[in-house]
């Protein structure tokens, strides 16, 4: 989709530009039942940059933009505020008060530009979407999330102080916390941006630790191989490689650092066959 945008933003001499919203509308409606997001608003900021978009549009979804008619959103947004010129959506896009706004009303309510619609991609027959990706993380499949993405799924935060005891275990940690709910859980042979010029290997646990507390809030933890440096406060990326387990509740921390301990074996046995 970013592809076909560029091209026609360079046939028409146009800035390329995206406008996304910022919560995610259902996380307005129900954030309780809202997905997970797939990534930050400063990762999404990131990416696009990195695809060759000019200029990201955040609109903040609130009360005032949730009651705006279809109409009224054509007019004030997509005309009077951005100038559009020509416009791509998703053939199931929906907008507007009640949602009533879809691709045919967009065609017929531009004044001053071309609607097209981006036609649906599919991956080994399966429709490549949010919602497919959610799905495949959810499994475990980093293989069939890696393939609708086009790329390894990752999580980038600022490293934090934890309570050290992964270090008294034998295994200090990096530690990521999540400010949402995230779209995967478990044990993960990973690579980490963002520390040297290559990307460091190392296991990753994403999920609520159930053996070390109660009702914990998820986080995102990470052990490097061979690294000990103070990195607090560096912003890292975590590339998700292969689920090496579920998380799971031990009856005793000596219990959790024996399977930790596999956990390491196994995920250096992976890179050192995978590379």
């Amino acid at each position: 989709m970013l592809a076909r945008l560029i091209e026609a933003a360079e046939d028409l001499r146009l800035p390329p530009a995206v406008l996304t919203f910022d919560p995610h509308p259902r996380e307005f409606f129900a954030k309780a039942k809202a997905p997970p997001r797939l990534s930050s608003l400063r990762s999404k900021l990131a990416l696009f940059s990195a695809y060759g978009v000019a200029t990201t549009f955040v609109a903040r979804f609130d009360a005032g933009l949730a009651s705006r008619t279809a109409d009224e959103f054509v007019r004030d947004i997509l005309e009077r505020q951005l100038a559009t010129r020509w416009l791509l959506v998703g053939d199931d896009f929906r907008f507007g008060r009640g949602r009533v706004g879809d691709l045919a009303f967009l065609r017929t309510a531009a004044r001053t530009f071309s609607v097209e619609a981006m036609r649906t991609v599919d991956v080994d027959g399966l429709r490549a979407s949010s919602t497919a990706v959610r799905d495949a993380l959810a499994a475990g499949d980093l293989a069939l999330a890696s393939a609708l993405l086009g790329r390894n799924y990752t999580i980038t935060g600022h490293v934090a102080h934890g309570d050290k005891l992964g270090r008294t275990l034998g295994f200090p940690t990096a530690n990521l916390p999540l400010r949402h709910p995230p779209a995967l859980t478990g044990i993960f042979a990973v690579r980490v941006h963002g520390l040297d010029r290559a990307p460091r290997n190392g296991v990753a646990s994403v999920g609520v630790r159930p053996t070390i507390a109660s009702g914990g809030r998820p986080i995102a933890e990470v052990y490097l191989f061979d690294f000990d440096n103070a990195i607090y406060g560096r912003r890292i990326t975590i590339e998700f490689v292969r689920k090496l387990r579920d998380e799971e509740h031990f009856p005793d921390v000596a219990a959790l650092t024996r399977q930790m301990q596999r956990d390491a074996v196994e995920a250096r046995e992976f890179f050192a066959t995978h590379g």
